[in-house]
């Protein structure tokens, strides 16, 4: 278990990057990936997708082709259902299977998010392929770690507002510790208490 020290650091690391990701998460959305289209556009009109989550629920067979649901079967048996991000469900299907139907099986669901991409006018030459993928994961996670950051402050904002404060202005924001103070109208033996309880309570419900 870690140290209470070691978990001090790792929250404002965290808040620390809070800016950092946001810049990285612009640069990201605005990266061209060809024909007009960038990740961000990418990331979010992904309609296999918006299908996906109209049809959850329902039995496969009732919107699957006999060929599909062999698909469906195979990715269920090779494939990790915590895997999230398409570079990580690509980089999941392996080159080989128990037998050769089922290597048939596996390359087709490569190509198949091969040409999602390449349907949407991009060209899809192996290295570019990857670069893309890996930018769509990064944005993925970079935006599932905002949100959690963000998440925390605002329900800590809930019910100690003070010290959702003090956090954001010290380490997301960047103040300095005199002027943290001098913003919350408080003395420096105040700021410290705060401050401690802000990263506890930070770290309880970010558990």
């Amino acid at each position: 278990m870690k140290d209470k020290t070691a978990e001090e650091k790792e929250v404002i690391h965290q808040l620390n990057r809070y800016k950092q990701i946001q810049a990285r998460i612009q640069v990201l959305d605005h990266y061209s990936i060809g024909a007009g289209l960038t990740v961000r556009r990418l990331n979010q009109d992904d309609k296999l997708q918006a299908l996906h989550q109209r049809l959850r629920g329902m039995p496969s067979y009732a919107y699957l082709s006999k060929r599909e649901q062999k698909l469906e079967a195979t990715a269920n048996a090779y494939l990790s259902k915590q895997a999230t991000g398409l570079k990580r469900q690509l980089a999941e299907i392996p080159r080989e299977a128990a037998n050769e139907e089922d290597e048939q099986l596996l390359a087709e669901l490569r190509e198949k998010i091969k040409k999602v991409i390449a349907a949407r006018g991009y060209d899809d030459t192996k290295n570019d392929f990857d670069a893309v993928l890996d930018r769509i994961t990064e944005l993925q996670v970079l935006q599932e770690e905002l949100k959690q950051i963000d998440t925390v402050l605002q329900a800590l904002e809930c019910y100690k507002p003070n010290l959702s404060r003090l956090l954001r202005l010290r380490y997301v924001e960047g103040e300095s510790v005199e002027e943290t103070i001098s913003l919350l109208g408080i003395v420096e033996r105040t700021y410290k208490r705060w401050r401690k309880q802000a990263i506890e309570q930070y770290i309880i419900l970010s558990a």
